[in-house]
């Protein structure tokens, strides 16, 4: 006969594989194995030794995916989506400050309203950053030259990467597609026939001034469909047409404006994201000229 005592006794027993099993301590978090060296040269001028373990990990991004002609793309996950077919609430009329007066097509395409004005963002970006965007030319073409498919991008709202149908079609070498307007022409023509959606990757370090006087000019590669036509080219100054460009001081930032010349250019899929320059303490001593 079983005693109250080993009744309860053995009940506990039992119990007690059932308990452990449902209270697991917590796992404690994998430590990370240790990379890098901290026993190598120093890199001059910075804190930093080769293959230094202790430097900053890069910030992961997942990259968007490449527009074909039948279907847009996707934008860097760190981006800031300017058009994605869906409105114009990115975008403002550069003439009243109002709604931008494009319009966006039933399929989400924006399009030029001719004489209607140009368009800006809404928001000021720089000084450093990577611009996307996509355009169409009109098919069939209309006009020649200047007058056949031109629009412009314009970096701070001043500076114009020109936008053009520059297929088959002869202009001054300073007005081409990807062409600093006014002063630099592209390296190549890489411009696609009319109706094809072309691609500009637009990578921008903004000017720099200091008292009211310029330290650093505005530096921009321009890849038109893949293939760079503007590679870390100075522009002069600002653009315009049939005079020579100079700096005025600008802020660190500023607008992205899109032309209207005329012509019914249509865009898809604009983004634009912050870059990050390396800094002196990055850069160190950096390379020994003439050595």
């Amino acid at each position: 006969m079983k005693t109250p005592l080993l009744t309860s006794i053995a009940a506990l027993l039992l119990a007690a594989p059932v308990f452990a099993a449902d209270e697991k301590p917590a796992a404690k978090p994998a430590e990370k194995a240790a990379v890098g060296y901290q026993d190598t040269p120093l890199i001059p001028g910075t804190k930093w030794h080769v293959h230094d373990g202790e430097r900053p990990q890069p910030t992961p991004v997942t990259p968007g995916q490449p527009s074909t002609q039948d279907k847009v793309g996707t934008a860097p996950s760190d981006a800031v989506v300017l058009f994605d077919g869906k409105d114009l609430s990115k975008w403002k009329s550069d003439k009243t400050g109002g709604d931008a007066p494009w319009k966006v097509t039933e399929d989400g395409i924006m399009e030029v309203v001719p004489n209607s004005g140009y368009i800006a963002t809404r928001d000021d970006y720089g000084p450093d950053f990577q611009l996307h965007v996509e355009f169409r030319e009109p098919t069939p073409p209309v006009g020649d030259s200047q007058g056949r498919g031109n629009s412009g991008v314009f970096l701070f709202g001043r500076y114009e990467i020109q936008v053009l149908d520059s297929y088959d079609n002869r202009t001054y070498a300073d007005g081409g597609a990807t062409a600093i307007y006014g002063y630099m022409p592209p390296q190549v023509n890489a411009s696609l026939p009319p109706g094809q959606w072309q691609t500009y990757d637009i990578l921008c370090e903004g000017p720099r001034f200091k008292d009211g006087k310029l330290v650093k000019p505005l530096i921009v590669t321009v890849l038109h469909n893949g293939v760079v036509t503007q590679n870390h080219t100075a522009p002069i100054g600002e653009t315009g047409h049939k005079k020579v460009g100079t700096y005025t001081p600008i802020p660190e930032k500023g607008p992205i404006k899109l032309q209207d010349h005329h012509n019914p250019i249509r865009f898809r899929n604009i983004w634009i994201r912050e870059m990050h320059m390396p800094t002196p303490e990055d850069i160190g001593d950096g390379p020994k000229i003439g050595q």
